[in-house]
């Protein structure tokens, strides 16, 4: 008896210790100066501020951003590594890729981060000022326009598929390990276009280095007032939003899941955190625990049959 009080004395105070108790790291699936590496780094600082430990961005690009993925759901179920992931590896790349590990039950929703708009955007040497005429050059190209994208089965290259498929149109895909990566063909002109997300290609558009022709949001960007959105410009069936979440290692305690969306709420309330994703053409997320959970299911059911229906291979 004497023992096992000891042990339940023992266990108690584990539990009872403050999280974090080390530094933790955050995953990111794609590159280095991307939307998502942007919002980790962004997100990193105001949590290092709030709970007292470093708190690491790792980039590890690859496989549609599943290899961030990967490591969060193999590691130790403490809250000490934390994942930034989109659509594209939640809802997307499942769809396309064995994995070996199970994106509903390893991975953790924590909280929505952010909603963002794709836009297209044209390389300077592209001379199509509406997509209009761009459709009109692209039916009267030799050759098919070649698109950028952070990775097969991201939410650019879904986006791009059904820009081709509703305007009856061939495209070709150029994939890369991030957006931050494309951009430097795109710019060159080795590529022609790119639906990219705002949060990774504001930067460039506000630069002028890209061309920035319409979301594919139903609504038009406040960020973009003078870009319509696709139906606008009349291609309609290609609407298309990243979003942003923070996601830990399944089997996570759950005092530790409600700190850590007590800490993301905290940050996302943060007037330059707002300022600063509002200014990536976001929305900021406010979605409690079992609402983003819900919305993680779903959006993988929904692109699960948007796939399958349009046929969506990953060698696309």
């Amino acid at each position: 008896m004497r023992i096992l009080l000891c042990f339940v004395m023992a266990c108690s105070t584990a539990l009872a210790q403050p999280y974090p108790t080390k530094p933790v790291r955050i995953m990111v699936g794609a590159s280095a100066g991307g939307g998502t590496d942007i919002i980790a780094r962004m997100l990193a600082d105001k949590f290092a501020d709030g709970l007292k430990q470093p708190f690491i961005v790792e980039n590890r690009p690859g496989a549609s951003n599943t290899i961030a993925a990967d490591v969060t759901a193999k590691a130790p179920a403490d809250g000490h590594t934390l994942l930034v992931a989109t659509n594209t590896a939640q809802a997307i790349a499942p769809h396309l890729i064995k994995l070996a590990y199970d994106p509903l039950k390893d991975v953790q929703p924590i909280g929505l981060i952010v909603v963002v708009p794709n836009v297209l955007v044209l390389a300077p040497n592209v001379p199509a000022r509406s997509v209009q005429e761009l459709l009109a050059l692209m039916r009267s190209a030799p050759a098919p326009l070649r698109y950028a994208t952070a990775g097969t089965g991201s939410t650019q290259h879904i986006a791009a598929e059904a820009f081709a498929k509703a305007t009856g149109t061939k495209l070709v895909h150029i994939p890369y390990k991030g957006s931050s990566q494309a951009h430097i063909d795109l710019i060159s002109g080795q590529v022609e276009m790119m639906f990219d997300t705002t949060s990774s290609a504001m930067g460039q558009i506000k630069a002028g280095r890209l061309r920035p022709l319409a979301v594919t949001t139903p609504r038009r960007s406040p960020e973009l007032p003078e870009g319509p959105t696709l139906a606008e410009a009349g291609v309609q069936g290609a609407e298309m939003s990243t979003w942003y979440g923070l996601f830990t290692t399944g089997g996570t305690p759950r005092p530790i899941i409600e700190r850590l969306h007590a800490e993301l709420a905290r940050a996302l309330a943060l007037p330059d955190v707002r300022a600063r994703l509002t200014g990536l053409g976001g929305e900021p997320g406010a979605l409690s625990v079992p609402q983003f959970s819900e919305m993680n299911r779903a959006e993988f059911e929904r692109f699960g049959r948007l796939i399958r229906e349009a046929g969506i291979k990953i060698d696309g």
